[in-house]
Order: C-alpha cells, then structure tokens, then sequence
C-alpha cells in the first residue's frame, strides 16, 4: 500500500511538472504556438505558479529545443496522444553548446524521433514533406559522405553524444555507432524510394550490413572473447591476421578480468587502431539491443551482465553512464582535470535517471520486463522525494549530483515514458526494430580473405543469428 501511494504521488508530480513544460510550450495549452522549450526548469515559488518559471542553461522563452534532450518529453507526450507539441517544436542542434562541441547524435535523434511520431500516430503526412523528407538526405549525405576513416562505423570527435564533455571518446564510440545504424534504418523505412533516392537507399544498405558485422565482431566481448585478446600476438600484417587491430593483451584493464560474469557480455565502448576502450557505455549498449544491432544472443547477454553486476550498474538509482570511472592520472590527462566530471559524477561513472527509458525499452523487446519494473521501482522510490534530479553522484548513486539541475525535464519525462511502457508493452514495439534479415543478401563486410567481394552468405549469417 505504502508503494502504492509513492507511485501514485510520483505519477502525480511528474506530469504536473512536464505540463508546466507544456504549458510554456503552448500558450496555456491551446497548441496555437510553440513558445519554447529547456532542459531544465524549477518554479521558484511552487507547482501551482506556473507563470514564475525559471529556465536553467537554456536562455529565455521562446528560444528552441534541444533535439537530443527533447526525446524522452517527445515521447511521453507521443504516449500520451498529445503529438501535435512534437511537431510544433523548432529544433536547436547544438549550435551554442558548451566548448563549441559538435552534437553529432542530434540529426541521428531527429531521424529517430521522426519515426517514432509516425509509428505513434499514424500521422505518415510530416514524414513525406518535402522539406523533412531533403532534411533526412542532407543528415545521410553528411554521415555517409568519403573520407579518410578506413571503417563503416562513423568517426566523431570528444564531446559528440551525451557525454559532451572530454572523456576519451573521439574515434568511433558505441553511442553514436548505435544511434547511427538505428537512423540509417529509420531512414530507410521513410525515404520516398524514386529516383532520387535510389542510389542514397543502396548506400544505405551496404553501410547497415558493413556497420552490423564490424560492431557484432570487433566491439563485442565475453569472458571467452578477452581470454582471445589476453593471447593475441601484434604485429600481423595479412589478411588473415588475427589481431586485425593490432591490439596489445596489456590493454585489457585489471579490473575487467575479474569484473566480467560467466554468462554476460557487452559492447566496448570505442575501438581503433591498436585501442580498445573497455568501458560499459550504458546508452550505447542499451541502444544496441533497441536498434539490432548488436544480435539476440548479444541481446540477452548484456541484460544478464547487468543483472549481475547490478550493483555497479544501477546501484540505489538506475543507471551508470559509463562504468568504471575514470580515476587519478587518467582522470587528469583524459578529462583535462574536468572538475564537472570528477571520479563518479556526472559523465564520469554518474547515475543518469533519464536512462531508464531506453532500458524499459531494451528489456520489454528481449522479455525481461521484470528486471525494467525493479529499475523503474527503485528510482520511484527517490525521484520525487529528491526533487527529480539530473543525476546522482558516488559508486552506488547514493548522493543526488553535486551541480545536478533538479526538475530535469528528461528524467521526469524519461521515468514517465517507461511506466507508460510499461503499462502498454505493445506500444514498445513501435519504438524497437527487430532483426533485418534482408541485410544477409547484401553482405559486403569484407569476411573473404581479400577483403573485396562480397562475403559468404554463411559466414555473414553466423554473425547475424547467433
């Protein structure tokens, strides 16, 4: 009974807070005009007053959203059948972001969202727009656009996510490589297919099965998987070589060989030439499971290791943005001595509660619901009471942020869009893609030892199926 109360209480507040969000947006909710929008709001004087509002970080009213941190409100207005706030929007993409860093994920997340709007209310007409329809080629031409990378997965600088800070991840991290093959397939699915976008839709399709089999194949890692590196020897040049990036066994950190659990496994978090990142990166592993790209083996295995190391990873408030964190000599040189980001604070190891939507997502697609609803419980328990935090500080998550924004809009709308999934298993479905066994056809990972035909089709399925 006791819970009952709490959820109901927290139910209560949150969309009290998001329809202050609302309400601003929407000129006292007729829906005339969008006024603006922030990633965080406080009333400075109670719930009631919803004309005294003060935005944090976000300038003043009537200025844009942020595409990234608008997704989880988006959403839970989608659930909730209130679509006409998400298209009424008008996007910032980053272009006053702190240390000027360049938001790759933003266009990837409009893509994403873009879909996730048709999907919900069956509204197909914003998609065929001409002016959305040469915003999807211009975002796709960017991402796919020659260079010198020698990988299909996409090469950003620091800062290019939501960690958007210095934290080592320039080069090809999970994140964006997740939220780049999710666009690709979203791209796919709404591109009117004439003659100009012919050729845009088989490139398309090349870069989807190449990006699949490199992430599936040099990204993941098992108990079985490290013991492979732990004997790797450097310095192969062939085709056939082993240690294709010449990885050193020195790399792999102490700490992973006794953290890794028998029946998990998950994503790294970047890989290049001669560098592994072993971090767990929360979002790109949980959008790895939500997107396919990662397979149903895969799938399962990272669920299982976030159950078992469920301490680390979600501790008294789900979840680690990235686990372990960074610490010491390598927090001064990787960080450049970020006293934002601190061992266990905010991007360094911080507990981010608006990442619970994604996880509600990946665990109703694999059947887990049950390990999403003891997330789900366990932030209800604090969110409300500690005024919805940005996020939480310390090893477990047991201290709400030292410079943590409360009323954040994205952990309130991030924990109202997973019980509203977790209410409604079904709509989940519209938000996840399943297996694309088209992808098989069109293999051209480079598995033969030339690396210049198409690959075996039997060979390309052990990579999709397992």
């Amino acid at each position: 009974r006791q819970h009952k109360e709490v959820e109901e209480i927290s139910d209560a507040a949150a969309w009290i807070y998001l329809a202050q969000i609302a309400i601003q947006l929407t000129d006292s909710y007729n829906l005339n005009y969008v006024a603006g929008y922030s990633t965080t709001l406080e009333s400075r004087v109670n719930d009631k007053n919803f004309e005294n509002i003060y935005v944090h970080g976000g300038g003043d009213l009537g200025k844009s959203v942020f595409i990234r941190d608008f997704v989880p409100s988006a959403l839970a207005f989608l659930l909730k059948g209130e679509g006409e706030i998400v298209i009424k929007i008008n996007p910032d993409f980053g272009e006053s972001a702190i240390g000027r860093v360049a938001p790759v994920d933003s266009g990837l997340w409009w893509i994403i969202l873009l879909r996730a709007y048709g999907k919900i209310t069956g509204d197909f007409a914003m998609q065929e727009r001409v002016d959305v329809q040469t915003g999807i080629k211009l975002i796709l031409n960017l991402c796919l656009s020659d260079g010198f990378d020698m990988f299909p997965s996409l090469l950003v600088t620091d800062g290019s996510c939501m960690i958007d800070r210095r934290m080592g991840i320039h080069g090809h991290p999970l994140e964006i490589q997740s939220l780049f093959y999710s666009a690709l397939r979203c791209a796919r699915e709404m591109l009117a297919f004439d003659e100009g976008s012919k050729n845009l839709v088989r490139t398309i399709n090349n870069r989807l099965s190449a990006l699949s089999f490199h992430i599936r194949e040099y990204y993941w890692i098992d108990m079985k998987k490290i013991n492979e590196i732990y004997r790797y020897k450097t310095e192969e040049y062939s085709t056939e070589a082993t240690n294709k990036f010449n990885i050193y066994p020195e790399q792999i950190p102490h700490w992973l060989m006794d953290w890794i659990p028998e029946e998990g496994g998950y994503m790294i978090g970047n890989l290049q030439p001669a560098h592994m990142d072993f971090r767990f990166f929360t979002l790109g592993n949980i959008w790895s499971i939500v997107s396919s790209l990662s397979t149903p083996k895969q799938n399962n295995s990272i669920l299982n290791l976030v159950e078992s190391k469920w301490d680390d990873l979600v501790g008294h408030m789900p979840l680690k943005i990235v686990y372990p964190a960074l610490e010491l000599e390598e927090w001064r040189i990787i960080t450049g001595s970020d006293p934002k980001n601190t061992p266990w604070s905010y991007h360094n190891g911080g507990s981010w509660p608006t990442l619970i939507w994604q996880f509600t997502l990946a665990c109703i697609k694999m059947g887990r619901i049950e390990l999403a609803r003891k997330a789900v419980d366990l932030a209800e328990k604090r969110l409300h009471a500690d005024h919805w935090p940005e996020y939480y500080d310390t090893k477990s998550g047991r201290f709400i942020g030292k410079q943590s924004r409360l009323y954040q809009t994205w952990t309130i709308a991030g924990f109202l869009t997973s019980k509203m999934l977790l209410e409604n298993p079904e709509k989940a479905s519209l938000l996840f893609w399943e297996e694309d066994y088209d992808l098989l056809e069109i293999c051209v990972c480079g598995l033969s030892k030339t690396g210049r035909k198409l690959c075996a089709r039997v060979a390309a399925k052990s990579q999709i199926l397992v």
